[in-house]
């Protein structure tokens, strides 16, 4: 992959990146050359398609050009001479500003001069480009004493703050809004159709007497002059179109999201081939993006932006947070029945989020920023979208190199332990030897991988849709041929073990006695088995229905040597084997019997081929991920861990049902380990009978530490028989029982209790908690417990929401100056 521009950071990207069903890509450097050129402009009331002669603009008009191009650019900007003879010439800086002085060499004009004459140091105010103001300005001194103010940026921004414009003759005349609107209609939209970036160059001078306030750049850059207006055109990738045509033809959707203006983009995605004229699909920017899949209080919500990705191919204007909501968007959605597997495209810092949540990242390796390396999983060295397509290829060939493994694997599996196992229950010995088993574990497992894992990609691998997210591993043709080969593989192994010997006029090896030499009939059975592995191993090459095996076969010399090599090995190992390998020679005949039958393992997977795998609804697909809707690596809590691992294989009504029957008795167990514990030696409130009255109930019941003492005070009998009259109801249907008369300020030479716990019902008291309490324990969360203590009659905190009224513990005084709800509203809470 490193040939082919692809520099993998992690290596499960390659296998995922097979499976891609959506890539969301830049523009500028991945799509496009990233390397701007001039090619039309207005000038003097003309629109030129072409660059014109120096000779068909006015002098004056040409001198104010060259210089507000040449000053008001950064110096770091240049053209360089090309590294080799014939080739194009190297832009050094911003592309934008290369582009320009690129338009002036084309002009037969230099930048340098006029450089040289204004140095860096003499420019007198500079406001430098920013995404605010969408433009650049610079001022100098003129000899006179005067100011120039240079200025370029957005020519729909930088239009609003002309005042006149050059006309043919170089002199400026008044420019009205109307002219500008006919400007934009006749000028500025067809240079934009045709996916060029519209840049105004203009000019102002300024007294020198009194000096302007420079600080008011609204003041300043406003009343200008324009001198033209310019078409810069990023030249498309020529083979950008023709990767882009692969990926759709392979069910892969490429979408653009760039930050130029909607008709650039929409006329860059005509040219490469993202959009066609007639297809059904929507071209957004940014703003309007986020206006459809955010609600009226501003959050993103799934629904909105699954009405909106399945049709969007343009993303304009768009910032680095509208990247990372589409991506985002894309890969949580459930609206498709497969789920979309995204790569994701980019340079800058800001892509960093962007390139972390796609399942694939590339980052450009020459114009990307070390962040968006770091955040990447595959590093495109030559910044070139056709590369992706050799990413994809190489994934699927990785993919498919490991179905092509298994499915030759698990043949060898099955036939081998059926033979060894039948062959010892029914013979009293294996049909297969320990060493020779070892040989054919040797072709299964290395050889086998080596072989089936080397085939390079091929273009044939982007003819067919992507696997998706939640394919099995292991298909329906897979185990189709898996099972049919298995068949064959068994009828002619059993076959010979029971009339070998009179199909071929030799001794019986079944009742051969222990320790005996080796017998050719197991010897034919053995080289048979090996033999058909080998043609096999053809057979599964080919993993989708192919019929032709041997396409492609000699493109990989390592698959040959092997199976040659393979081959030259068993011929050793029978002929010469003898005794460690438990192998009599065998003659022409047999071997060539024994070739035969191998040769059929070639025909039987043509008849395999012929069978529609819809006409066996017997076989199922073996490795299927994840269903549709479960999120893959979603943290789970560990009491919620066991039961979603248990119940992966049972349907939703069912899981459903048991929860339902584990809730409940989970919940009667609580019921009677609470009346165990509290109600013992006490009458149980009838109100406690039904589980769903206690589920109603948030009434929250402690442990005593004192079993001997009573609950309930004897000075608080009444009030709480008072408040019992109210248990049976729900919270919010009780009547509020009666206020009780003004609590007497505490006795101090009120005996001392001993240290116990208090069960509080549900008061308006206790609703007027502090949020942790409110929130968490009286709206009755599971496994909340509130514990209130009195020790020696004085409470040491308490929660009883009455603001100014209350005091802090002071002798003979009472705590709450305002009447309590009820007797217990003095306590210590605690969680």
């Amino acid at each position: 992959m490193m040939k082919d521009n692809n520099l993998v950071r992690h290596l499960d990207a390659c296998e995922t990146m097979g499976n891609a069903t959506a890539i969301c890509s830049d523009k500028t450097g991945t799509l496009t050359t990233n390397r701007m050129t001039v090619v039309q402009t207005f000038i003097g009331d003309i629109h030129h398609r072409a660059v014109p002669e120096p000779g068909q603009l006015p002098a004056k008009t040409l001198e104010l050009m060259v210089n507000a191009i040449a000053i008001n650019s950064a110096y770091t900007s240049k053209i360089l001479p090309p590294d080799m003879e014939g080739g194009l010439a190297k832009q050094v800086g911003n592309k934008t500003e290369c582009g320009l002085l690129g338009f002036i060499l084309d002009l037969k004009k230099d930048y340098a001069p006029v450089r040289e004459q204004m140095p860096e140091e003499r420019l007198y105010k500079v406001y430098t480009f920013n995404s605010t103001r969408k433009s650049m300005s610079t001022v100098v001194r003129l000899p006179d004493g005067s100011f120039r103010l240079y200025s370029k940026g957005a020519s729909e921004i930088l239009l609003k703050k002309c005042a006149y414009i050059l006309g043919p003759n170089g002199e400026p005349r008044i420019f009205r809004p109307r002219d500008r609107d006919e400007m934009v209609k006749q000028v500025i939209e067809p240079m934009a159709c045709e996916g060029l970036r519209t840049i105004c160059i203009a000019y102002r001078d300024l007294p020198g007497n009194p000096e302007p306030d420079w600080e008011n750049e609204a003041e300043i850059v406003t009343e200008l002059t324009a001198i033209t207006v310019v078409g810069i055109e990023d030249p498309v990738r020529p083979e950008v179109p023709d990767a882009i045509r692969k990926c759709q033809r392979a069910g892969i959707t490429v979408r653009m999201v760039t930050g130029d203006n909607i008709d650039t983009a929409r006329a860059i995605a005509a040219k490469c081939g993202i959009i066609h004229p007639g297809d059904d699909f929507i071209c957004l920017e940014g703003k309007d993006f986020n206006r459809r899949i955010r609600n009226e209080k501003g959050e993103i919500e799934q629904e909105r932006i699954d009405k909106i990705w399945p049709k969007l191919r343009v993303l304009a204007r768009s910032s680095p947070t509208d990247k990372h909501t589409l991506v985002k968007g894309i890969i949580d959605s459930t609206v498709l029945e497969q789920r979309q597997v995204v790569a994701v495209t980019g340079d800058g810092t800001n892509d960093g989020p962007a390139l972390k949540k796609a399942d694939v990242g590339f980052a450009m390796g020459i114009a990307g920023t070390d962040v968006a390396k770091e955040a990447s999983d595959i590093i495109l060295t030559d910044d070139n979208f056709s590369s992706i397509v050799k990413a994809v290829m190489w994934g699927r060939n990785v993919y498919d190199s490991i179905s092509k493994f298994l499915q030759f694997q698990l043949t060898v599996n099955v036939v081998a332990v059926i033979v060894a196992f039948t062959g010892a229950c029914i013979t009293q010995d294996s049909p297969l030897k320990a060493v020779q088993m070892l040989w054919v574990n040797l072709i299964m497992d290395t050889f086998a991988s080596l072989a089936l894992a080397t085939e390079p990609p091929t273009e044939a691998l982007l003819l067919r849709k992507p696997y998706g997210r939640n394919n099995p591993l292991i298909s329906l043709t897979m185990m189709k041929n898996i099972l049919g080969h298995g068949v064959y593989q068994l009828v002619i192994i059993f076959t010979l073990l029971f009339v070998g010997e009179r199909i071929f006029n030799i001794d019986n090896g079944r009742n051969a006695p222990l320790h005996s030499p080796p017998s050719e009939h197991y010897t034919i059975i053995f080289n048979t088995f090996v033999l058909m592995q080998l043609f096999n191993e053809i057979n599964a090459r080919k993993i989708h229905g192919e019929r032709n095996v041997f396409d492609g076969i000699f493109r990989n010399p390592i698959f040959c040597s092997i199976v040659l090599g393979t081959f030259a090995m068993q011929i050793v190992i029978v002929q010469w084997g003898g005794k460690p390998f438990s192998c009599a020679p065998l003659n022409i005949e047999q071997w060539l019997w024994c070739l035969f039958v191998g040769v059929g393992e070639l025909l039987w997977g043509q008849l395999i081929a012929t069978v529609p795998t819809a006409r066996l609804p017997c076989l199922k697909e073996a490795g299927l991920g994840l269903e549709p809707g479960e999120d893959e690596g979603e943290e789970m809590a560990e009491d919620e861990e066991e039961i979603d691992c248990a119940e992966r294989e049972l349907r939703r009504g069912q899981i459903l049902w048991f929860r339902g029957l584990n809730r409940i008795q989970t919940q009667m167990r609580v019921v009677k380990a609470f009346r165990s514990n509290l109600y013992e030696g006490r009458e149980k409130p009838e109100s406690r009978n039904s589980i769903h009255n206690f589920m109603a109930h948030p009434e929250f019941l402690i442990n005593d530490l004192i079993h001997n003492i009573p609950l309930i005070d004897d000075t608080d009998v009444d009030d709480e028989s008072e408040l019992s009259r109210y248990q049976h109801l729900h919270p919010a249907l009780r009547k509020p029982p009666p206020p009780p008369a003004q609590a007497p300020p505490p006795a101090r030479t009120r005996p001392t209790r001993p240290y116990r716990q208090y069960s509080l019902p549900v008061t308006p008291c206790n609703r007027n908690n502090n949020n942790n309490h409110q929130s968490g324990i009286l709206h009755g969360n599971k496994g909340s417990r509130i514990n209130t203590t009195v020790t020696n009659g004085n409470p040491r905190a308490h929660h009883c929401n009455h603001g100014a009224h209350h005091g802090r513990d002071r002798p003979g005084k009472p705590l709450c100056s305002a009447p309590p709800p009820h007797p217990l509203y003095c306590v210590e809470t605690s969680l």
